[in-house]
């Protein structure tokens, strides 16, 4: 996004190594690679640069016969629409198969086109093979050939010299930043409606729609602009079950669609209702909450449900039941066939990658604490009680709460689901996860250096001689020299001491809008692994 950049796109026949190029072209391995013929169906955009010239290089799926099948027409026509698109084309082929009648096709579409391209002859490995290159592709008439290894990226220099001839050199720092551009990747299993959901919302083919389950093997990333926003939205391969995973191929799709989710915003999970609900489509939301995204629940196919209105209120009711580890995601009915309702997903996307983003004031936080242990104490753990001091917000997207207590040992899995559910209701977040971590607060100012020397076994010469008192961290408390710095159970001080006095002895800020940065995180617990430290 940003200004235009010319477009390069890479065609040719199946396996010939154009995603391979495009990889190597791009500097990482956004494409999947695999010996096998026609893994990439779709066009892949990826902004790329070479010697300060900026340009957007397009991988395309294997033009062959288009009458063997509809998926390799469809493939063909996705590869022409690249052409037309592109300002300049590599056309690539094998050398190990010269002469090949595909390969006399696609010259002739190239030079019906008017489009400046370039013959790059890959898999040349050796000086045998860069002057087999010249004389078995001399027969396409054309002034120069290039020899190439995209595997070792031999020869890729002296092609892109040539490509990239006359395009603007551009300043890296006046490339404008991603700031503001939100990415929702289309997430579920397999033949749910993802791709045409796409299409749908780009109000074009942009992406291969097929019946056929699994036909999306690359995560696909295009940038569209709707109503003065900026969204790159990510088609991603249908995800199975674990064991259901062929090695090869398709376990190069589900790493793909994991990388999706990673780098994504807001996930779009697509679940298809004439199926309803299935272990797969909790396994994928699993894998969304793991990441800690914000997630839109996407109810595909409604048009073809008979009786809506019955069937609405026990859909929704079986969702929530099932989904009860996302009741903050908001759920939606479409038809990405008919287009029906998909409008609203902008604006819901939209309401999503705020709640994602939102920052909360430190009294309003403390105050929901205040409330939310006065309605409901913690419970005793161990003989004793967990006491929360302060809380405060240190991280977004997604929202990160850290309370700082006198001991994280004694959160209860329980209590810890009850705080997190008073701060969904009273905060009113919607579509989007709310992350808890419990620590410990700091010892006094001044000790951190003694305890790290005490630790070590060395003693600074200014405490020479001295009664040094060693803060334990898990205790909680001050351990006399002569302790052995065994860790004990107790308070926060061995002696009572009012909320006031004991803020002053830690160097605690008492201001409630105080930013936390007198807290040190010394704590054991945190929600990300969801479990009860206790297990």
């Amino acid at each position: 996004m940003g200004r235009q950049r010319p477009l390069i796109a890479i065609v040719g026949r199946p396996n010939v190594g154009k995603s391979t190029l495009f990889n190597r072209l791009v500097g990482s391995r956004k494409a999947v690679v695999h010996p096998r013929p026609g893994m990439t169906r779709d066009r892949h955009y990826s902004d790329a640069e070479y010697r300060m010239r900026q340009y957007t290089v397009i991988d395309t799926g294997g033009y062959e016969d288009s009458t063997v099948s509809t998926m390799l027409q469809q493939m063909r026509q996705q590869s022409m629409i690249a052409v037309e698109e592109a300002d300049r084309v590599i056309f690539l082929t094998d050398i190990h198969q010269p002469n090949n009648p595909i390969d006399h096709e696609i010259l002739s579409r190239l030079r019906a086109s008017g489009k400046p391209f370039f013959l790059a002859v890959n898999k040349c490995e050796g000086h045998m093979s860069i002057a087999q290159a010249y004389a078995d592709f001399s027969i396409f008439g054309l002034d120069e050939i290039f020899p190439v290894s995209a595997l070792h990226g031999d020869g890729i220099y002296d092609l892109m010299d040539e490509v990239t001839e006359g395009f603007e050199q551009w300043d890296p720092d006046d490339e404008p930043s991603e700031e503001g551009v939100t990415k929702v990747a289309i997430v579920g299993r397999q033949n749910v409606g993802k791709s045409t959901l796409l299409n749908t919302l780009f109000g074009h083919e942009r992406v291969i729609a097929n019946p056929e389950g699994g036909t999306t093997r690359d995560a696909i990333d295009q940038d569209i602009v709707v109503d003065g926003r900026k969204y790159t939205v990510i088609d991603t391969a249908g995800i199975r079950r674990r064991g259901k995973i062929k090695v090869g191929p398709e376990m190069l799709s589900v790493h793909s669609s994991f990388r999706a989710i990673d780098r994504a915003d807001v996930c779009l999970l697509l679940i298809d209702t004439e199926e309803g609900i299935t272990a797969q489509d909790l396994h994928v939301a699993g894998y969304v909450l793991d990441r800690k995204k914000a997630c839109i629940v996407l109810l595909n196919k409604w048009d073809l449900i008979e009786e809506k209105e019955q069937r609405f209120g026990e859909l929704i009711r079986d969702v929530r039941q099932e989904f009860s580890f996302m009741r903050w995601a908001p759920i939606m009915t479409i038809s990405a066939q008919t287009g029906q309702r998909t409008h609203r997903i902008w604006g819901m996307i939209n309401h999503c990658a705020k709640q994602f983003n939102r920052r909360f004031r430190t009294r309003e936080l403390n105050l929901i604490v205040k409330r939310a242990t006065s309605h409901l104490s913690p419970p005793l753990r161990r003989g004793s009680q967990l006491k929360i001091n302060y809380v405060t917000q240190t991280d977004m997207r997604p929202p990160t709460f850290s309370l700082f207590v006198n001991d994280p040992r004694l959160v209860y899995f329980s209590y810890h689901r009850y705080l997190k559910n008073q701060f969904y209701m009273q905060l009113k977040l919607e579509g989007t996860p709310l992350r808890l971590r419990f620590r410990r607060k700091a010892p006094p100012r001044g000790w951190e250096k003694v305890v790290r020397t005490m630790e070590s076994g060395y003693i600074p010469s200014e405490h020479a001689g001295e009664s040094i008192k060693v803060y334990d961290y898990m205790a909680g408390a001050f351990l006399e020299e002569g302790d052995d710095y065994a860790r004990r159970e107790g308070a926060a001080a061995s002696q009572e001491m009012s909320e006031d006095e004991e803020a002053r002895y830690y160097g605690i800020d008492t201001d409630e809008d105080d930013d936390g940065e007198d807290y040190v995180d010394y704590g054991i617990y945190d929600d990300e692994d969801d479990e009860d430290p206790e297990a």
